[in-house]
């Protein structure tokens, strides 16, 4: 069966905010969006209280529908929450991980290290999305992955929109992934994993914050 009208526009929405073509703080004119796509205005708003709802949008009153531009609040709130969805993900994943797959993120984690190297930041983000896609890829928990998805994706878009940045935190963050792989290929128990993976998540938090505060009160 044919999604419904409601369906097919919170879908081209919720995916051109997530390619980043309606960036954060894009206005989403309902009469524009009905012109170009041939659907009417009421699924449009029904859509549009979907993706606020869900943390996408804003509605602001005698403004219209506004893609949500994302605050430290917002990034603190979504990064701690990353942690305990990932943390777990990762948990129930690593039991059913495959000696390839194990191959396969130590050689993303070298490749990490080689772009940090280059000082290609961008590269470096898109490898550390792929090492963890691999480390919860045998999650056998189709709702907790499509949570998981959702918060990276979130993550994403925060870090197009914002500015977070820790000296260091980068090389930190290499070690603590062979930490982890070390963690799961001697057999370790899901809740030590869990924890590991959770911190590794919290220690970037932790790092920003503390940069963000010694750069407020540095008087230079």
């Amino acid at each position: 069966m044919a999604p419904s009208k409601a369906e097919q526009a919170y879908t081209i929405l919720k995916t051109k905010i997530m390619d980043g073509v309606f960036a954060p703080g894009h206005r989403l004119v309902i009469d524009q969006l009905g012109r170009e796509y041939n659907i009417s205005s009421v699924p449009w708003r029904e859509s549009l209280r979907r993706l606020e709802a869900e943390g996408w949008v804003d509605i602001v009153p005698n403004v219209g529908a506004l893609v949500k531009t994302f605050d430290t609040g917002s990034w603190k709130r979504s990064i701690r929450l990353l942690a305990r969805l990932e943390g777990l993900a990762t948990a129930l994943s690593a039991v059913n991980l495959t000696a390839d797959d194990l191959a396969k993120a130590r050689g993303l984690n070298r490749d990490m290290a080689d772009a940090l190297a280059n000082f290609d930041t961008i590269r470096f983000g898109r490898l550390n999305r792929q090492f963890h896609i691999v480390l919860c890829s045998r999650c056998d928990d189709e709702r907790l992955s499509e949570l998981v998805e959702t918060e990276w994706t979130r993550m994403d878009i925060i870090r197009r929109s914002a500015f977070w940045y820790a000296p260091g935190r980068a090389m930190a963050s290499l070690s603590e992934h062979d930490e982890l792989l070390d963690l799961i290929e001697s057999g370790a128990d899901a809740e030590t994993i869990e924890t590991a993976a959770r911190r590794h998540e919290i220690a970037t938090l932790d790092a920003v914050l503390a940069h963000d505060e010694v750069s407020r009160n540095d008087p230079s």
